[in-house]
């Protein structure tokens, strides 16, 4: 049985995102450990990527069904774009996550199988329950972009460019289409108690079962690799893991609270320097990162210093 939403609430207006296709590749000789040092964070990274091709299909069909019914040209339009810049998003980690399989993992074979089932078993949930996760899972990419930008260099000096410039493309629309999700939920569902319980609750669903299906990769990998049974491993995983949570945490937590908008949450300034500076770089540049700097800055610096 499909809910009916409550109708449109007053939203303040946000720019819309930018739909980017960007031609990146993922040649043979990328190694699917590609960050030097750092098997357990690259098997990490892999994980999260194994879900995308999964979550994201998913996302786009709910967004797409939910603002049909509303009936609101602006969400609409916002819905339409974020659209747009996740089937982008999954089509890339799709091609990502078949060089992985190729070169090194084809066990992951078996947990996309889990995830195209459970995804299926999701859509059959009532409509409420999909946009809460829907908007649930959005609420922690944001935590995600603050790890993984304000700690880039430490994560990924001297890592594979191709790839590192790929993730932080992906975390930079993430943050460009941050309220869509959320307003979406909002104007369907978002008026009464239950509905605010029903969002809460979405935010730790969708968040908790992607980083389910995440650990069951990661794990995979490192098996493959004979590290899962190695004490420094596993402390070198801790470690990475842990810093995963204290970024993340305090996102979730904030975001299950009564009250909460992700327009409180402050974009990272790196973010809107990749924003900028894409829009004033030629189209055909694939945004490739400097990940050998001390501060691997944004690719689009001479775009930058010649707009302003």
């Amino acid at each position: 049985m499909v809910e009916a939403p409550n109708g449109p609430a007053p939203l303040a207006i946000e720019p819309t995102p930018v739909p980017r296709r960007i031609a990146f590749e993922f040649p043979d000789d990328i190694d699917p450990q590609w960050i030097p040092g750092k098997p357990e964070l690259a098997a990490m990274m892999n994980g999260g990527s194994l879900t995308m091709p999964y979550l994201e299909p998913f996302l786009i069909r709910t967004v797409r069904e939910v603002t049909q019914l509303i009936g609101d040209e602006h969400l609409s339009e916002q819905g339409r774009v974020f659209n747009i810049q996740e089937q982008h998003h999954y089509q890339v980690h799709r091609r990502f996550n078949e060089m992985l399989k190729a070169k090194r993992y084809p066990e992951l074979a078996a947990i996309e199988r889990d995830m195209q089932a459970a995804y299926a078993r999701l859509a059959q949930r009532p409509m409420r329950t999909r946009m809460a996760y829907t908007a649930g899972f959005e609420s922690m990419t944001l935590g995600v972009t603050k790890w993984l930008i304000e700690q880039r260099v430490a994560l990924f000096k001297d890592a594979d460019t191709r790839v590192v410039s790929f993730v932080l493309w992906h975390m930079v629309e993430e943050t460009e289409h941050k309220c869509v999700a959320f307003d979406i939920y909002q104007a369907a569902f978002g008026r009464s108690l239950s509905g605010y319980l029903a969002r809460a609750y979405g935010v730790f669903h969708g968040s908790l079962q992607v980083m389910w299906f995440s650990m069951r990769a990661y794990k995979a990998m490192l098996q493959h690799e004979g590290l899962w049974r190695q004490l420094r491993s596993r402390l070198r995983l801790a470690r990475h893991i842990t810093s995963f949570i204290r970024h993340v945490g305090p996102y979730l937590l904030r975001a299950a609270l009564p009250g909460h908008s992700p327009r409180s949450e402050k974009d990272p300034q790196w973010v809107l320097d990749w924003i900028a500076g894409h829009g004033a770089a030629p189209l055909d540049q694939i945004p490739l990162l400097d990940t050998h700097s001390p501060q691997i800055p944004v690719p689009y610096s001479q775009s930058l210093a010649k707009a302003a």
